[in-house]
């Protein structure tokens, strides 16, 4: 077996189960969770139309690749969203044909990118930030690198400190995982931050790989985050050098069950990664196709999703900040919230009392650097239906209350 199978932790979820094995939640008190960012809103009918309309497509292998009305579905989109024709002299902003690829979900993309970029002949250094999505660190552990984590602390308005990062470590560093809106904490990475790290890129030679599967969640429709590609096109780096993103229709569509996304950016690394996922059978299937293409399209049912959460974390924010330190985030469905106690005995006893379920912030992250920066807070999904995000808000803010 592959040894560096060893070096990968238990899921956040395993350690949720383990910290509630044997406890009892009270029988009175229905369900609720917010512990899993599983997107609970109604997918839009048209895509699941379009689906089952080229179900026939089965009957044919898809290139790897991807259909051409897909890739150049998506780069209409990037153009749109990101405004990439800007500062380009191509008309699109993006070449569909080498600088996006179709890939079944972002979660193994960002898995299976590490294996094609890292080269482990070299010493290799992987800098993600912590607290972070867990597939960061799997990918890195099993490419053969060294782990780096960059905290994200609030008094940096949990963006991540890219000054505070030793240059002996950007030397060694090949690629870094970016998260924005970040995962837990809907903190958006500011174009200053976002020019910056691409100028070290150039200086150490590093990729970077930003997750942006959250940025169509936002609350201000006249501010909408920006992206790596949209500050990589103001700065004239229309070829996208060093820059790669990720992006779903998990959480802009409510999809996640059709595991579609994209990969885009600098061609050359998306030569050799089509060449890598060519050889681990990953086509995405042509009714997948056809159904995403159909939904990079649409806008309409991507903004009634975002005006579904806003509605909610102003009710549940209403509630919940007279006892807890929490605050709106800038995006994303998550709130990161301060605890008053330890976060696993938070989570527990708000199970065991009130049959609610968060994610411990300690078990989003690593101890680094001195500190472990999800220590005291807890994630919760705002995914459920209003009423039932209202009704779990007012239980977490009941077990505050009585605590001692």
């Amino acid at each position: 077996m592959n040894p560096d199978l060893n070096r990968l932790q238990p899921y956040p979820f395993e350690k949720l189960h383990q910290l509630k094995d044997g406890l009892q939640a009270p029988a009175d008190r229905s369900p609720i969770d917010l512990s899993i960012g599983e997107p609970k809103h109604e997918p839009p009918h048209f895509v699941i139309e379009e689906l089952i309309k080229h179900l026939h497509g089965l009957g044919n292998y898809p290139l790897t690749k991807g259909s051409t009305p897909l890739r150049e579905a998506i780069a209409a989109w990037l153009q749109r969203r990101f405004d990439l024709t800007a500062s380009s002299q191509n008309s699109r902003g993006i070449d569909p044909e080498t600088q996006i690829l179709p890939v079944n979900g972002t979660r193994e993309a960002l898995f299976a990118f590490a294996q094609a970029v890292v080269d482990r002949d070299t010493n290799p250094l992987v800098i993600m930030p912590n607290p972070f999505y867990q597939i960061y660190e799997g990918a890195a552990l099993l490419a053969g690198a060294e782990l780096w984590f960059l905290n994200i602390l609030a008094d940096t308005g949990f963006v991540p400190d890219i000054d505070s990062v030793p240059v002996d470590v950007w030397r060694r560093c090949q690629l870094i995982y970016l998260c924005s809106p970040g995962n837990p904490t809907g903190a958006v990475v500011d174009a200053t931050t976002l020019r910056h790290l691409i100028t070290l890129a150039d200086e150490h030679d590093f990729i970077i790989a930003a997750d942006e599967c959250y940025s169509e969640i936002y609350f201000d429709e006249d501010q909408p985050p920006v992206g790596l590609l949209q500050i990589a096109a103001e700065m004239g780096r229309t070829d996208y050098h060093r820059c790669v993103v990720f992006h779903s229709l998990s959480k802009r569509s409510n999809l996640p069950g059709l595991r579609s996304g994209f990969v885009a950016g600098d061609a050359e690394i998306l030569a050799k990664f089509l060449l890598y996922r060519t050889y681990h059978g990953c086509a995405m299937s042509p009714p997948t196709q056809a159904a995403s293409t159909k939904a990079w399209g649409d806008e309409v049912h991507v903004k009634r999703n975002r005006e579904l959460y806003r509605e909610k974390f102003a009710a549940v924010l209403d509630i919940l900040r007279p006892v807890l330190g929490v605050e709106k985030p800038q995006a994303g469905f998550y709130l990161w919230a301060q605890t008053p106690v330890c976060d696993e005995v938070f989570a527990r006893d708000l199970f065991v009392q009130q049959n609610v379920n968060v994610v411990p912030g300690s078990y989003l992250s690593r101890d680094a650097h001195g500190i472990n920066p999800g220590k005291n807070h807890v994630r919760m999904a705002l995914v459920t239906p209003l009423q039932e995000c209202i009704d779990a808000a007012k239980r977490i803010r009941s077990y505050v209350e009585a605590l001692p």
